[in-house]
């Protein structure tokens, strides 16, 4: 693929990307509650989801997803319910008073969510994120040329995507980690019940996506 075809490609993903969704608040939560070490091991969850998320769009799944109002309706409840589970998780009282006066660093929860954990928890919200499908389906076929072997233009295509979502993740979650480095526990905690809630909004605005008819 040509240069100037993987540039626009990367424009139209940072564009796309930046625009806070489930994947980048859940990376500056993670930021602001584990670290920028554990952080990153919840991006490597989302970018692991992108090689399958593109692989299912080669494979049709987005066309099944855009078809089938049954299959679309499965992605999007159980999308919506893990959101919603997460977004609980950071809300409930029992986590603000552990981390009252201490720093979320040294909370239980913090110390014993692994980095594994915390991969499985991003990759599961971005696999199970039905507009993840609809967009890749609608954006890639755009960028490719019918005229040249599929598979190299589809890797191209995915390395950009995931260099570019890990460039806007990476500074999202910076903005937590500093934001409860330095602010008082009031400020780690409000931050906290936002992004809690942010979780819920996404996962309320998932269940209420309505599926494109042809």
């Amino acid at each position: 693929m040509d240069i100037a075809t993987l540039a626009a490609f990367a424009a139209v993903t940072f564009i796309a990307v930046v625009t806070p969704g489930p994947d980048v608040i859940l990376a500056m939560a993670n930021g602001s509650r584990f670290g920028m070490k554990k952080a990153v091991a919840g991006m490597i969850g989302v970018l692991l989801s992108d090689f399958f998320l593109i692989a299912a769009v080669a494979a049709g799944l987005g066309a099944i997803l855009a078809a089938s109002e049954f299959w679309f309706s499965v992605v999007k409840y159980a999308g919506a319910g893990y959101l919603a589970w997460l977004g609980y998780r950071m809300l409930r009282p029992g986590e603000a008073r552990k981390a009252d006066g201490q720093g979320f660093e040294n909370t239980d929860l913090v110390r014993t969510e692994t980095a594994l954990a915390i991969c499985r928890h991003s990759m599961i919200v971005a696999i199970t994120n039905p507009k993840a499908y609809l967009f890749f389906s609608a954006l890639v076929p755009q960028f490719l040329n019918p005229a040249t072997p599929q598979l190299p233009q589809f890797l191209a295509l995915t390395a950009v995507f995931t260099v570019v979502e890990f460039a806007v993740m990476f500074g999202y979650a910076l903005v937590g980690f500093k934001t409860t480095q330095f602010a008082a526990s009031s400020m780690r905690r409000w931050m906290e019940r936002g992004c809690g809630g942010a979780l819920l909004v996404s996962a309320a605005s998932l269940a209420l996506v309505k599926r494109v008819n042809g």
